[in-house]
């Protein structure tokens, strides 16, 4: 099965992303973090899928060729539609389709428990499920990958609150698309979880 690991990024201004984060650290270190898992991310994605950065601002393409492509040259660089995190992610998912895949992973950048292994094992579910979540510790997820871009799994869910998970299994449920979740992991969204990212990386 052809995968496309579709990166729904932003570009990496201080005072833009990483919000919450750069309330505990400051916005200039907080872009620094959010450079820095996303080039982890970005070392994670198995060799055999083909990568998408799909960015924010529609302005933002040099910024993120610059910033992007030494770590994965052979990434396409497609600019987020308009419209609210659903619609900008199945936007991305349908582009990607269209160009051939049979399945995509949208996949943000800030989950440095997103490893190759744990990919792997979503690409590998995929195949008897229309849908695999990884679901975020927070009541997200960090990880959608599936292999048509049911309006469904975008709509009508309250974005970045801790209801996104269990409106999209219902969504999934009601229009009688089979899911699967994998193990819940944790994104980095502010000091606490960043502290206890590196406490377990010390520990290690």
């Amino acid at each position: 099965m052809k995968t496309t690991a579709v990166l729904m990024l932003k570009a990496p201004r201080p005072g833009t992303v990483k919000t919450r984060l750069a309330a505990g650290i400051g916005a200039g270190r907080a872009a620094e973090i959010y450079r820095s898992l996303v080039e982890g991310q970005l070392g994670e994605i198995p060799g055999n899928w083909a990568t998408a950065i799909h960015f924010a601002p529609g302005d933002a393409e040099s910024e993120m060729r610059a910033w992007l492509s030494p770590s994965v040259r052979t990434a396409s660089f497609v600019p987020q539609s308009e419209g609210d995190l659903g619609a900008r992610m199945r936007a991305a998912a349908i582009h990607e389709l269209e160009r051939g895949a049979d399945a995509v992973a949208l996949i943000g950048g800030d989950c440095p428990y997103l490893t190759r292994e744990y990919l792997a094992e979503a690409s590998g579910l995929a195949e008897g499920a229309d849908v695999v979540i990884g679901p975020a510790s927070d009541g997200g997820y960090v990880l959608l990958l599936l292999r048509q871009a049911d309006a469904a799994l975008f709509e009508n869910i309250d974005w970045s609150t801790s209801r996104v998970l269990e409106q999209t299994r219902q969504a999934a449920r009601a229009h009688g698309l089979r899911y699967v979740e994998m193990d819940p992991l944790e994104d980095i969204d502010d000091y606490a979880s960043l502290c206890r990212f590196q406490d377990q990386i010390t520990s290690r």
